[in-house]
């Protein structure tokens, strides 16, 4: 376990690497013997220092829960990170391409709470219980941290690679569909390239929210009433630059686009 002057340390290159807008070397080939444990630990105090400058946490996001994602990052376990609310975009919102590093969207769909969720022994039908409602999302994700060589330390480290979420189309009632077939087209500048369902995340979106439900609890966390939580990507991340659209049709639930300039 790395000593909290460790910890602190890392934070403050991750906080100052997003304001600079740059990467910082792989922790894992600078710690050898950081844990898991550590990077979440490293996250939560990313977290209380933003929360500590003003910015205002809104929930939760969830990555690797697919097998199509674990392949394509080589982690083969969840990770969750925060969300403030200076990351969430509206629907057709124009977007800095600058204000990220490595630049990549997902699709998925973000659950809001109606209750609280606390674990350890957290269900799919208890998530299903708790949500208000469900609506398609895009998540933004950033690396801060160098991409070659990554694992699930560095990764967790780096806020799960958040860097925004675009939110949007039609929101649903979870018994108003059978959110395990959910599925969506990704377009970037009107040419497919990505296609998913969402059962692809833990064969059930909401068994994405109870494990998060659960890991927190390990770590003396909870889900609140009002969060926001990203369940999950059922797509590969697609790569996208300075001056690209993104669409995602999710047919019925309607369609999220946004532009990066």
């Amino acid at each position: 376990m790395l000593d909290q002057e460790t910890i602190t340390a890392i934070a403050d290159e991750l906080a100052a690497a997003e304001t600079a807008r740059e990467t910082i070397p792989l922790l894992t080939a600078r710690y050898p013997d950081m844990t898991v444990e550590d990077s979440y630990a490293v996250q939560n105090e990313w977290r209380r220092r933003g929360i500590a400058a003003g910015r205002r946490p809104v929930g939760r996001k969830i990555g690797l829960t697919s097998k199509v994602m674990q392949a394509a990052t080589g982690i083969t376990e969840p990770d969750y990170g925060a969300i403030f609310a200076d990351m969430v975009f509206e629907n057709g919102s124009v977007i800095e391409h600058s204000r990220f590093s490595n630049v990549r969207i997902e699709v998925e769909l973000a659950f809001v709470l109606r209750d609280s969720l606390a674990g350890p022994d957290t269900t799919v039908f208890d998530v299903l219980r708790a949500t208000e409602y469900v609506v398609p999302a895009l998540e933004i994700l950033s690396s801060r941290i160098e991409m070659a060589g990554r694992t699930i330390v560095d990764t967790i480290s780096d806020n799960a690679a958040m860097g925004g979420m675009v939110y949007g189309g039609n929101p649903v009632a979870v018994d108003a569909v059978d959110l395990r077939w959910v599925s969506a087209l990704l377009y970037r500048n009107e040419t497919i390239e990505e296609s998913g369902v969402a059962a692809a995340v833990l064969n059930h979106p909401a068994s994405g929210v109870a494990w998060l439900a659960n890991k927190l609890a390990q770590h003396g966390d909870k889900l609140d009433a009002g969060d926001i939580v990203l369940a999950g990507s059922f797509t590969r991340p697609m790569w996208v630059h300075q001056g690209d659209t993104v669409t995602a049709d999710y047919r019925d639930l309607g369609a999220i686009t946004c532009r990066f300039v």
